[in-house]
């Protein structure tokens, strides 16, 4: 699986223990990044039923769609939603080769991660333009 041309394309997994935050975290970012093509972004929010939470079961199945052979970047929303991605990542076969765990805000991360994939940017770009939502003010 790969971006436009057959290029690897890093992925964007949005964690969220709400499903209707994670797809709407999707949406905006989508819809922010310009238009066009962007790069595979996934949500995975609540339970299997529903419910509040997070999901292991979810978060791999966005993850494999997300992945596009470059990477998979991977936002949470709350605590124990970071529990569940480390968790996944520490049994090394649950999520795609190249995923990772980003510490970045949750809607202004993700939006610019998924313009950074979008544009074609590596993992590590990915996660240093996710992280640098952090210096965003709003004042």
């Amino acid at each position: 699986m790969s971006g436009p041309e057959g290029a690897p394309q890093v992925g964007l997994v949005l964690v969220s223990h709400s499903a209707a935050v994670a797809a709407s975290v999707a949406e905006l970012a989508t819809g922010l990044a310009g238009g066009g093509a962007t790069a595979p972004v996934a949500p995975a929010g609540g339970t299997e039923d529903g419910g509040l939470g997070t999901s292991s079961e979810l978060i791999g199945a966005a993850a494999r769609k997300a992945d596009r052979g470059a990477g998979v970047a991977v936002l949470v929303d709350l605590g124990s939603a970071v529990l569940t991605v480390k968790a996944l990542l520490a049994v090394g076969d649950e999520l795609p080769d190249g995923a990772r765990l980003v510490d970045a805000p949750f809607v202004e991360g993700a939006v610019a991660a998924l313009v950074t994939a979008s544009a074609g940017g590596d993992l590590d770009a990915v996660e240093a333009a996710a992280k640098e939502a952090y210096s965003y003010r709003k004042e």
